[in-house]
Parts: C-alpha cells; sequence; structure tokens
C-alpha cells in the first residue's frame, strides 16, 4: 500500500488505538504490525476469526486473554545445545505453558460453534510438523509445566524444595549464618570498651560477616578489614575467629549454587526437545492476543463485519460507517452512508468549510484500510466493500487532523502520482481538488484529472467547492455528485450525507451571518453570474425540500419505533398476565388439592361411623338415620370448603372439553378439584352436581361439560358395603412423561396425583425416561411440593431404573 497514503490517513494511529485492547505486549506489537492485504481468502479469514472470537467473548463474558510472555530470545537461546535457561526463563516458560493449556481448553470447548478458533487452539501445545503423537506432546509438555512450577517460585527463584540436596544446603547454610552471627555478637561482647562501638552490631560486607571496632583497635582486633565508615573512625572487620566459619559458609554456598544450576539444566534440558512446539505455542498465543484485541475492539464501537466482495464485483456500499478515531474521541459523530453502483466510479463531495467532507473522506479510506488488515471497522450490517490493491491520498492541510502543512507543489506531486499509479484496482481520495492555484487553471486541471481516473475505471473520491466541477455529473459517465448536508436557517453543518445533490459553499450567506456590512454582500452577489445565482437558489430550494422530507422520514421512522416499542410493552404485559394466570392456577391446584384431602378425612369418618352402625348390629332405621348424617356430614363439610375456594378461571385441559355449556343430566369435571359427577339441577348460576355418593353446590362456570359415555356395567355391591361407591374418575397407575416441557410435565404429574388421590390408588408409576436428567428433577420437586405423596423413589432395574419415579400415595 502507498506509505503516503497511510500515512495521510492515520492508518498507525488507528493501530495503535485498536492494540490498545491487548491482553500483553506482544499481543499489541502484532497488531501495531498489520498490514493491509488484497489477499480476499486472507482478508475474508480474519475478519471471519474476529467475528468468531467477539461472538465467543459474548458468549464468555468473563474470559480474558492469557497472558504472554516475551519468550523470543529464550527460544532462540535454546537451539544452542548446552545452553541453560535462568530461573526467570524458566518461570516464563511455565506461564506460557499454563496459558497455552487453559487458552486451549476453553476455547476447545465451543469448538463446534467457533471452528477457526478451535483451529487456533489446537496449534496450542502441538509439535509442528512432526510425526509425533498430538497428545503425547502434550503430556510431556503439562508435565514439563509441572515440573518447573514446583521447581521455580513466581519471582524466578528455584524453590529450597526443587530437590533433597537443594533443601539440605540452605537448611545448614541458615544454621552456619546463625552460628557466625551468635559467635561474632559473643567476639564482640568481650572486647574492651574502647575499641568497640556503640550499638555495634554484626553486618554483611562483600558477602563477609564483619564487625565494626575503631580504627585504633585494628591491631588488637586483626583479622581482615572489608570496609570502613564515612567519618573512617570506624573499620568493618572480619575477625580472624569468623575466618574458618565463613571459609566453611561459603563452601556451603558453592555447592548451593551448583545444585541450582543442575536443577536449571536439568529443566532446560527436559525442555530443549520441545522447542518447536513452544515456538509455535508463543507465536499462536500472540495470534490469539492479537484477534481478541480486534475482537474487543469491534464490540466497544459496535463494528459489524463487512462483506468482502470477489474481484469483479464492484458494489461499494458503506452502512452506519464512522471514522475510527473521531469515534473514539469524546465528542458525538454522526454515522454516514453510502452506496456506489458499479458504474458509479466517481464521488464528488461539495459543501461548506467545517462541513465534515475531510473526515469523510479519511472514513472512507480507513474503513478500506481497516478491513483489509483483518480489522472489522465501525460499519454497520450491510455494508459490502471490494477489495483495492493500493490506496492513495493527497489530503490538504486545512482541516487535516494531523494538522500539517503542504505547498500547491507537494499536492502536484501527489496528484502526478496518482494519474501514473491509479487503476481500476485502486482506491484514490483527493482533498480539496484543484485548489491552491487560480480558480480557472485549478479547475481545468481537477476536471482533467477527474475524467481521467473515471474513464480508467478507477474508484474515486474527491472534495471540492469549485462550481465548474459540479456540473461535470452531467457530462461525464460514472461521476456521481454528493453533498454534506448544511443547516441552511442555522447556517451550521449537520454533517449528514446525501448522494446526487451537490452542495453549496456558504460563503456569502456565513458572510451575512458574521456581520460583514450589506452594502458589501449585495456588490458581491451582483458580482456573481445570473446564472449560478439561479442555480444556487434552485440547490436551496433543493435543499429545503431535502430537509423537510428527511424531517417527515424521521418523524416516520420515531412513530414507528414508539409503535414497535408499545407492541413489545404490550407483549410484556400479556407475558406478566399469563404468568400471573399460571400463577394463580397453580396455587389453586394445591389449594384444590389441601381441600380433597380434607374432604377425603371426612369421607372416611363418615364411613367408619356407617362401619359402627353395622358392627354394632343397628335396625334398618337406625341405619338409615346413621347414613343420612354421614352424607350431609360429608356434604356440609365439602360445601365449606368450596365456598372458602376462590373462583377458577377455567381452562379446558382436555381436547374437546368444554365446547358445551353444562345441564341438567350432562357428565361434567368441576375445575377446582378435577372430580367428575352428573348435573342434578341449574339455578341462579349454581349447579347441584352428584360425584362419590355427594351432592355439591359449585358456579356454574366452574364447571366444564363432558361427552356422555356409556353406562358402565356394575358388579353386584360387596355384602357390607353399606352403599358407598368410588367417585368414577379415569385414574391410570402409571403416566409416561417423555418428550414434555418442563411445564407440560408439572401439570401432567398434578393431574396424575389428583386422580390417583380420587381413585383410592396407593402406587404410580412415572416414566420420564433418563436424557439428561432434567424432566426427572421437575418431577422430584413437584412431589416434593404434594402432601398427598407419602414417599417416591427411582424404579429397581426391573422397574425401569432412573428412567421411571415410583410414587407411594397417603
Amino acid at each position: 500500500m502507498n506509505a503516503h497514503a497511510l500515512g495521510v490517513l492515520q492508518f498507525r494511529e488507528v493501530l495503535e488505538l485498536v492494540a490498545k485492547f491487548a491482553a500483553s505486549p506482544l499481543g499489541a506489537e502484532a497488531v501495531r504490525a498489520l498490514e493491509p492485504s488484497d489477499a480476499r481468502v486472507w482478508v475474508e479469514t480474519e475478519l471471519r476469526r474476529v467475528d468468531q472470537m467477539a461472538a465467543f467473548l459474548l458468549a464468555s463474558e468473563e474470559w480474558v486473554a492469557p497472558a504472554v510472555p516475551d519468550l523470543r530470545a529464550p527460544l532462540r537461546m535454546l537451539a544452542v545445545e548446552g545452553s541453560v535457561w535462568d530461573g526467570v526463563m524458566l518461570r516464563d516458560a511455565g506461564e506460557l505453558l499454563r496459558s497455552a493449556r487453559t487458552a486451549r481448553r476453553a476455547l476447545l470447548r465451543f469448538g463446534s460453534d467457533y471452528p477457526l478458533l478451535a483451529e487456533l487452539a489446537r496449534r496450542l501445545l502441538a509439535a509442528p510438523g512432526e510425526e509425533t503423537d498430538e497428545r503425547d506432546t502434550r503430556r510431556l509438555l503439562e508435565a514439563e509445566e509441572q515440573a518447573v512450577r514446583r521447581a521455580i517460585d513466581d519471582s524466578g527463584h528455584v524453590r529450597d524444595d526443587a530437590s533433597p540436596e537443594l533443601a539440605r544446603l540452605r537448611r545448614e547454610i541458615r544454621v552456619a549464618r546463625v552460628r557466625i552471627v551468635e559467635r561474632l555478637e559473643q567476639y564482640m561482647a568481650s572486647l574492651p570498651e574502647r575499641i568497640r562501638v556503640p550499638d555495634a552490631s554484626v553486618s554483611v560486607r562483600d558477602g563477609r560477616y564483619v564487625i565494626p571496632v575503631r580504627r585504633e583497635g585494628r591491631a588488637e582486633v586483626g583479622g581482615i578489614v572489608h570496609d570502613e565508615s564515612a567519618s573512617g573512625n570506624t573499620l568493618f572487620v572480619e575477625p580472624p575467629i569468623a575466618i574458618e566459619m565463613m571459609n566453611r559458609l561459603r563452601e556451603l554456598e558453592l555447592a548451593e549454587g551448583r545444585e541450582v544450576q543442575r536443577i536449571l539444566r536439568e529443566l532446560t534440558d527436559a525442555l530443549r526437545p520441545h522447542r518447536a512446539a513452544l515456538q509455535d505455542t508463543l507465536d499462536a498465543l500472540i495470534e490469539l492476543d492479537s484477534l481478541y484485541a480486534r475482537a474487543r475492539y469491534a464490540l466497544e464501537y459496535n463494528g459489524r463485519r463487512p462483506e468482502i466482495l470477489p474481484r469483479g464485483v464492484e458494489d461499494y456500499v458503506v452502512v452506519n460507517g464512522h471514522h475510527p478515531l473521531l469515534l473514539a474521541g469524546p465528542d458525538p459523530v454522526v454515522p454516514f452512508d453510502l452506496a456506489l453502483a458499479p458504474e458509479e466510479r466517481t464521488l464528488l463531495v461539495s459543501g461548506p468549510n467545517t462541513g465534515g467532507k475531510t473526515v469523510l473522506l479519511k472514513a472512507i479510506g480507513l474503513i478500506s484500510l481497516m478491513a483489509q488488515s483483518g480489522i472489522i471497522p465501525p460499519v454497520g450490517q450491510g455494508t459490502r466493500l471490494p477489495l483495492f490493491s493500493d490506496v492513495f491520498a493527497d489530503i490538504g492541510d486545512e482541516q487535516s487532523i494531523e494538522a500539517s502543512l503542504s505547498t500547491f507543489s507537494a499536492h502536484l506531486k501527489n496528484l502526478r502520482e496518482i494519474v501514473e499509479k491509479a487503476d481500476a484496482q485502486s482506491l484514490v481520495l483527493i482533498d480539496e481538488i484543484g485548489s491552491g492555484t487560480d480558480p480557472a487553471e485549478g479547475a481545468a486541471l481537477a476536471q482533467a484529472i477527474l475524467v481521467e481516473l473515471t474513464r480508467r475505471g478507477t474508484r474515486t473520491v474527491a472534495t471540492t467547492h469549485l462550481g465548474q466541477l459540479k456540473l461535470l455529473a452531467g457530462t461525464e459517465p460514472g461521476v456521481v455528485n454528493a453533498s454534506l448536508q448544511f443547516d441552511s436557517r442555522e447556517l451550521r453543518p449537520t454533517y449528514r450525507l446525501v448522494k446526487g445533490v451537490p452542495g453549496r459553499s456558504y460563503g456569502l450567506a456565513i458572510a451575512r451571518r458574521l456581520g460583514f456590512p450589506e452594502s458589501v454582500l449585495e456588490l458581491a452577489e451582483s458580482y456573481q453570474p445570473a446564472s449560478e445565482r439561479e442555480v444556487a437558489q434552485l440547490l436551496v430550494e433543493l435543499e429545503e425540500k431535502e430537509r423537510r422530507a428527511a424531517e417527515a422520514l424521521a418523524e416516520a421512522e420515531a412513530a414507528r419505533a414508539e409503535l414497535v416499542a408499545l407492541r413489545r410493552q404490550l407483549e410484556q404485559r400479556e407475558h406478566e398476565v399469563r404468568k400471573r394466570e399460571r400463577d394463580a392456577e397453580r396455587r389453586a391446584r394445591q389449594q384444590a388439592r389441601d381441600l380433597l384431602l380434607g374432604a377425603r378425612e371426612e369421607v372416611e369418618a363418615a364411613i367408619r361411623e356407617l362401619r359402627e352402625a353395622v358392627a354394632a348390629g343397628a335396625d334398618a332405621a337406625a341405619f338409615e338415620e346413621a347414613a343420612r348424617a354421614a352424607r350431609r356430614r360429608v356434604e356440609q363439610a365439602a360445601r365449606k370448603q368450596l365456598e372458602r375456594m376462590p373462583e377458577l378461571a377455567v381452562e379446558t385441559a382436555v381436547a374437546g372439553e368444554g365446547t358445551r355449556a353444562p345441564e341438567p343430566g350432562g357428565r361434567v369435571r368441576i375445575a377446582a378439584t378435577g372430580a367428575v359427577g352428573t348435573v342434578v339441577e341449574i339455578r341462579d348460576g349454581r349447579a347441584t352436581v352428584e360425584t362419590g355418593g355427594l351432592r355439591l353446590q359449585v358456579p356454574v362456570k366452574g364447571l366444564v361439560a363432558l361427552e356422555p359415555e356409556p353406562e358402565p356395567s356394575r358388579r353386584p355391591a360387596a355384602a357390607g358395603a353399606v352403599g358407598w361407591s368410588a367417585p368414577e374418575v379415569d385414574a391410570r397407575p402409571e403416566i409416561d412423561l417423555r418428550g414434555l416441557r418442563a411445564e407440560e410435565a408439572v401439570g401432567e404429574v398434578e393431574r396424575a396425583v389428583d386422580a390417583a388421590v380420587r381413585a383410592d390408588l396407593t402406587t404410580l408409576r412415572i416414566i420420564h425416561g433418563k436424557g439428561t436428567g432434567a424432566l426427572r428433577e421437575v418431577v422430584a420437586q413437584t412431589l416434593r411440593a404434594d402432601r398427598r405423596v407419602k414417599s417416591f423413589r427411582l424404579g429397581m432395574p426391573s422397574e425401569g431404573g432412573t428412567g421411571v419415579t415410583i410414587v407411594e400415595l397417603e
């Protein structure tokens, strides 16, 4: 790519901005080294890898790229046979292996979702280009990681317990030092007062233990002088009594050094055969951090991966584009949309100064450079970019972000290079073309350059104030006018790009607003050719119409957004209402179960009374009276319990139910309890329902009409049954929940338990399958909350194993 264009477009500053998102200096360095490429396969692959990394980061919010220690020089050193790494190098090697292991595990866990990241992860801890089993290499390197961590601490020092010998030597060294200090302190205490130094203590000079003595006591103490005080009055002497002990300490320290060196050499030699794997792992981690930085940048600025067009497809579409450097600043940035058809080769942007033309020019160039460098630029969904083999730029100094100065000669030099080198695969960006010289000559030269580039097929974007160039779009095929919208009433830029309409410079209008004398302005307007004044007036009217259309469109969009928001609110409210209904139904079911339990207790008490009457040999009249009393007792209890229940909204649970109103003689189901019975009569919105030998008063809206069924054959009543019959309910000793969702399963279990209790079943078999165990847990939670369940357990192997739950009812 053209170095001058990269400079004036501030591409290196953009790379520096992206590099700040890296987790390590090496990753940031890799981002700074990115270069634009016109190889479509590479560009597409890089953008897809960044896109997958961004998706991975969104799915794994707590994951960050691992540390990448700089092992480049140590790895080159490792190639030299006999070289030994120091403790810091080995510590960094352990950190590298740990980072590779954790990153590999995290990325491969979702390998099917992010195949390009998984491909990179497989390079970690692998031997490149070797026949060695990858798993063997990984196991060996993980073993070496553990060996390094056991031997080297976080500061890069060899641990005491790196070997038994080292532990012994360091223990003896500590003991030797303590003994030396104790011996020297005793010796100092025995010295005459005249040569002792007040508050003296044992210290170390040049690695030797010394005591301070007065200079005049030098001959009396003897030994070796290692240092003296600043005044020269005190000498630091190693007395003769300590020399032998110090020599012994020195021997221990030398032995310690040899053992440390042996450990370092052993660890280094163990890593040496894996140098290639370590190098490739380091390179892969650096690459991973580069992707991490680019993905974080895309997420931070809401970038979307652009479509890279193949050769021969000449569309150019930018949706919601931003200047990347301005977007990173504190001020809000107005996005732009730009679409150029294949035949539209030159875009000529006009408008007033400070309108944003130069920023637009740089943004167009940087978006393509970023995409071709494997960086997702700050653009929206639907952006489609061709690949450019080169980018040329001649950007003036008036509004340069760099605030650099250039001359007309420098402009001509840049334009000459553009004319000589640009082709149909190039992107050319020219700011204020034709400026800096006589307007007539500048316009003529600019027109010639633009026509030449357009006919050559070069994709060109140029800005200008020259009115003559604005007419070029009407005479030269492939040239399109555009402008950056300017509020003619407020005389301030809106920075919105409008294609197909040339812009005005607003020089006289701005001068009028700044307070120029009206006489001067009128004179200036009189000097304008009539045709130019007419064109200017037409542009004013066109801009006003376009402004009104834009306002109407904005109002329509706002109304649409309001409708969408209102729809979402309604959907949310509907969801909340449905949730409340489900909660109310669940509470009602529980209340109904409680009421059934109470009714069952009353029934059982009545049965006991009847049995006691039979056992006591009561005559027929007494027996009938006892039966009537028991029936009244049960009916009264049931009525009281139903009256305490809130009225429930009936939801038909079985297809075909509730299609007609309940009527006398018809079969119904009581929604609150699930009991099935026959309607005796209906009066004032309440129905008398006979169920299980009882007559209950129930609101009509609390009933669900059932299809009539044939009269079942009845067996003769057993002797002593006193005429009692169990409720006729559809109770099954087994239900199958496989294939149901959790919410559906809860309802099925509750209904099955209800029916089993009404039918006096003592056990219930629930089939939920094995699967992930989620359905089994839902069943268990539902059963735990039901007081009618005495106990439950998973099935024995002969009963279906863990795919079945056996329920014992009260």
